[in-house]
């Protein structure tokens, strides 16, 4: 046998060894693992039947627990929509009912003031209109009617409503000087301005002039 020739057997009879070695490993694995498989009992085949069950339902509950708390913010939120819509309805309600009984109002104080008060025989009927007149206030200020009489006061154009300026020695500029009609308000909302005269500033003197 020439030395080629045995160099050839040695190399096959190793790449038989090492696929026989290959081979009984794999049968040790696949023995290993039917062993793994039939030592898993029924119970424990129930039990991981059941782990699954459990983990999917509390899946199911996680997202249906979020839906609850979605409904949930939702229904509060419109419950507090509908509850102020229910409070500006009470508190603006009488809004119109108002302001049609400020013209009475006015009419009253109308009178008052050109009624001839030093005539003794007018004494029962300014009387008679001051009573109506504060019995009227009265009952618009129970139902959070109140007046704006911004008389002295610095002129707010969210409040007042200025008719005409005029200049007035020793008043700051931008003053209410006279009100034409008071303004009122409805629980802090402005239902009528008042109207008022406002004093402006003196004209500056050139110097040079």
């Amino acid at each position: 046998m020439t030395t080629e020739s045995k160099n050839n057997e040695e190399e096959l009879s190793a790449e038989q060894l090492a696929d026989e070695i290959v081979q009984q490993a794999e049968e040790q694995v696949e023995e290993q693992h039917e062993h793994a498989v039939e030592a898993i009992s029924p119970e424990q085949e129930r039990i991981n039947e059941l782990e699954l069950a459990l983990a999917a339902a509390q899946s199911t509950v996680s997202d249906q627990k979020d839906s609850v708390i979605r409904a949930k913010a939702e229904v509060d939120n419109i419950r507090r929509r509908a509850a102020q819509d229910v409070e500006k309805a009470r508190k603006f309600a009488l809004e119109k009912f108002a302001g049609e009984m400020l013209t009475t109002v006015d009419n009253l104080e109308r009178a008052l003031q050109s009624i001839d008060k030093d005539d003794e025989n007018n004494k029962g009927i300014i009387e008679g209109v001051e009573l109506t007149l504060q019995g009227l206030i009265t009952s618009l200020e129970k139902f959070g009617v109140k007046a704006v009489d911004p008389q002295d006061q610095p002129f707010n154009p969210e409040l007042h409503q200025a008719m005409s300026m005029q200049e007035v020695p020793d008043v700051a500029p931008n003053t209410v000087i006279a009100v034409m009609q008071k303004g009122y308000e409805l629980n802090g909302r402005l239902i009528r301005p008042a109207m008022v005269m406002v004093s402006k500033a003196a004209p500056s003197v050139d110097a040079t002039a």
